[in-house]
């Protein structure tokens, strides 16, 4: 399902489809059919202003309701047509209401798209007014949660300009391009032609920059991580200043569901060539993460970082065909190898909460086993165990 963005004064909220009905009800305007004819009149009005005062008008009706949504569906062709004549602040206020019109509501996006709002759109992606460029994105993010308008926005030629926002546009205008790329990625043959733009140097500086546990965080790990699939991602990351050590710092600090993006993009690229990739990661200190997500992360999270420390271990040493190969020997094998006090003592501290908490889970299994285990099961086994005499 596909990231929508919400209106609101700056735009800057991203409203997602989880949110509950409830909690819009308790906000939404009382629904008025009279209100809903007059504002429509108003928009299709000869007077600018009374145009301009109508859109405002849907834009504060419908940020919350679901049923104004619906019965103004009429509005999406005037308000289209506002897009195409007018001044900045005409463009502003019709992509406002267009963009709250389209949340929540699969009919609105692709209607929106039908009127002929994506020329215009596309133009504001390019506009030296930063405002109504925030507004385009913005508005892109809930149009590109639609399967259907996802081919007709990737034909517009809307990738490259979303790409260049996302190096030289304003914070808001950044943060939301990353969310309507990440929309348009599931298209076919769209991860190509995002790794054509060279994405890659600008979402690392945007992890670098924005909270680790944010939306944007998540999906920009996410990007990075289809990305580096490809050998020409891998090697970009890779050169990036400081591109290994961003994600490992979102496997770090990161949302769970970011930190299984990170762990997986730094599997993918160990997996593809362990000798290229091993180094790189291994040298900006992604132990002590990756002992903390065995423990603490998510069921795909910690096997990944287990395939992980695997692949990182230095096959070369010598181990005694004594020892087992457990995960805690892998690590204390990596370990050995570590540079750096610190980042060796953070190992060290990891692995010994990893190794109780291994712990703590094999008791629990021996207890859970003893309760289901009855006594004619113990007989049986004490009898099958005993030697017989002679």
């Amino acid at each position: 399902m596909g990231l929508e963005g919400g209106g609101s004064c700056h735009l800057a909220a991203t409203i997602f489809e989880a949110d509950t009905a409830a909690n819009c009800a308790s906000i939404s305007p009382s629904y008025s059919p009279s209100v809903v004819n007059q504002t429509l009149f108003m928009l299709q009005s000869d007077d600018p202003y009374s145009r301009l005062q109508a859109a405002k008008d849907i834009r504060r009706m419908t940020k919350t309701s679901q049923r104004y949504r619906r019965h103004f569906s009429a509005a999406v062709g005037p308000l289209v047509d506002m897009l195409f004549c007018g001044d900045a602040n005409t463009h502003e206020a019709a992509l406002a209401a267009l963009l709250n019109l389209a949340v929540k509501d699969e009919r609105n996006k692709i209607n929106i798209i039908d009127a002929g709002a994506l020329k215009p759109i596309i133009g504001f992606l390019q506009s030296e007014n930063l405002t109504l460029q925030e507004h385009a994105v913005a508005a892109l993010i809930t149009l590109s949660a639609s399967s259907v308008n996802k081919p007709i926005i990737t034909a517009s030629g809307a990738i490259p300009l979303l790409v260049e926002i996302l190096r030289n546009g304003t914070s808001q205008a950044k943060l939301d391009a990353v969310l309507a790329l990440y929309n348009l990625l599931t298209h076919s043959d769209n991860l190509n032609r995002i790794l054509q733009t060279k994405p890659i140097p600008p979402l690392v500086n945007l992890l670098k920059s924005c909270p680790k546990s944010s939306k944007a965080a998540e999906k920009c790990t996410a990007l990075i991580e289809s990305l580096v699939g490809f050998e020409e991602g891998r090697t970009v990351l890779t050169s990036e200043e400081g591109g290994i050590l961003a994600v490992i710092e979102i496997l770090e600090n990161g949302s769970l569901q970011s930190r299984e993006h990170a762990v997986g993009s730094l599997l993918t690229m160990c997996q593809s060539d362990r000798s290229k990739y091993r180094e790189p990661i291994l040298k900006e200190g992604v132990i002590p993460g990756l002992l903390e997500l065995t423990v603490h992360g998510t069921p795909n999270s910690q096997l990944k970082a287990q395939m992980l420390l695997r692949l990182l271990r230095d096959t070369t040493y010598a181990r005694s065909e004594l020892e087992p190969d457990t995960l805690e020997n892998i690590v204390s094998n990596i370990i050995s190898q570590m540079d750096g006090e610190e980042q060796t003592e953070k190992a060290k501290q990891m692995l010994a909460e990893m190794v109780q908490v291994s712990m703590q889970q094999s008791l629990r299994h021996l207890q859970q086993r003893a309760l289901v285990c009855t006594p004619a099961d113990i007989s049986t086994n004490n009898r099958a165990s005993e030697v017989p005499s002679k």
